[in-house]
């Protein structure tokens, strides 16, 4: 895909899961594929309003990252952009800020950037927050001047990008990574809770004696595969 990083107004992003298997119910090539994301079970009946009580909610202890966050917080500001209230409360919460970290069956860690400025689009800034051991894919929440707040991933490091987009050859590098980005979710807390019950159902599905005994969110995920296949 060709980004034309001057036409914001137009600037619509390609669309896609990118996950490993979900053993029987989903098959995967490789590590990760990128699935359609009209083919994954439907979210309007988990009830997600930026509380995470899926998770159990927040605490009131605050995680290692606040400071961090509060210099995100200032950053986007000077350019008249904020983090959306679910990723804020999720990364400044000791209870959930490790939730991705302990349940990632594929190594997924927590690295989270300062504001990366869009390769696409002007105005708009992107905030790394997870990344693949290997670095085949990385997340990051990336945020509009119209307010919109969304997950995309990429298998390029933005945050090295930045660097190497003022070289020689600054305009085909942007354009190449804008041409990576994948929209993968339409908010944050969207995308917490299909990674974290994904990777639960993962672990469950290739742990022994656990057939049948599937946690309800997660039976609910994998009848939606089960139907299909039927």
């Amino acid at each position: 895909m060709s980004v034309a990083v001057s036409d914001t107004a137009s600037v619509r992003f390609p669309t896609g899961w990118c996950a490993t298997d979900l053993g029987r119910f989903r098959p995967c090539d490789s590590t990760y594929e990128v699935y359609p994301l009209d083919s994954l079970p439907p979210l309007d009946a988990v009830g997600l309003d930026g509380g995470f009580g899926w998770l159990g909610g927040g605490s009131t202890g605050p995680s290692e990252h606040v400071a961090h966050l509060a210099a995100l917080e200032r950053e986007l500001a000077a350019v008249g952009l904020a983090l959306p209230s679910d990723f804020a409360a999720f990364y400044g919460s000791e209870r959930l800020c490790h939730a991705f970290d302990e349940v990632s069956v594929t190594a997924c860690w927590t690295d989270l950037s300062a504001a990366l400025r869009s390769p696409a689009e002007e105005g708009a800034r992107l905030v790394r927050f997870m990344r693949d051991q290997q670095d085949c894919v990385i997340w990051y929440l990336y945020l509009r001047p119209s307010g919109e707040a969304f997950v995309v991933c990429s298998h390029l490091e933005l945050e090295s990008a930045e660097a190497w987009s003022a070289g020689e050859r600054a305009d085909e590098f942007r354009e190449a990574a804008a041409g990576s980005l994948i929209r993968c979710a339409g908010s944050f807390e969207e995308f917490a809770y299909r990674f974290v019950v994904e990777n639960e159902l993962w672990m469950q599905l290739n742990s022994a004696g656990t057939e049948g005994q599937l946690a309800p969110r997660l039976q609910a995920y994998a009848d939606h595969y089960a139907a299909a296949v039927a």
